[in-house]
């Protein structure tokens, strides 16, 4: 992460093969389905594009964009979102391990004020709940 900054880092155990939960975050008809997302585009490559139409819970549409900085199959995943205000998008991190026959899930990132870092991991245990129930 970084030494200046406000960061999280959420770790969790699915249920799943890493080849599934690295599909789950890469292939649009699969993340649409467990991120409360439509309208969902993935070129997953390094300086690739992705949007997604983001649907919180209380019906809001939330259009979102970006790319993937680094792409490490089975292993990493880094995207940058475009954020209103900024001039440099906001990264986040996925990192995958085989645990037997699970997947170690580490999501991180890192924000400029803690309100906004309280925010997005808030957002980021919602969609990680959403992942859980999917690979269920």
């Amino acid at each position: 992460m970084s030494d200046t900054g406000f960061d999280y880092a959420i770790t969790r155990t699915l249920e799943a093969p890493v080849e599934k939960v690295w599909q789950a975050w890469t292939v649009a008809g699969d993340y649409s389905q467990w991120a409360s997302a439509e309208e969902v585009a993935l070129d997953v490559r390094p300086g690739g594009a992705w949007s997604s139409v983001m649907i919180i819970p209380d019906g809001t549409r939330i259009p979102l964009t970006g790319s993937y900085t680094e792409v490490v199959e089975n292993q990493r995943l880094v995207m940058g979102m475009n954020a209103p205000g900024r001039d440099e998008p906001v990264l986040m991190r996925l990192d995958l391990a085989t645990d037997g026959e699970s997947t170690k899930l580490t999501l991180s990132q890192t924000f400029d004020t803690a309100e906004d870092r309280d925010q997005a991991e808030q957002g980021s245990n919602f969609l990680l709940d959403g992942l859980t129930a999917f690979l269920a």
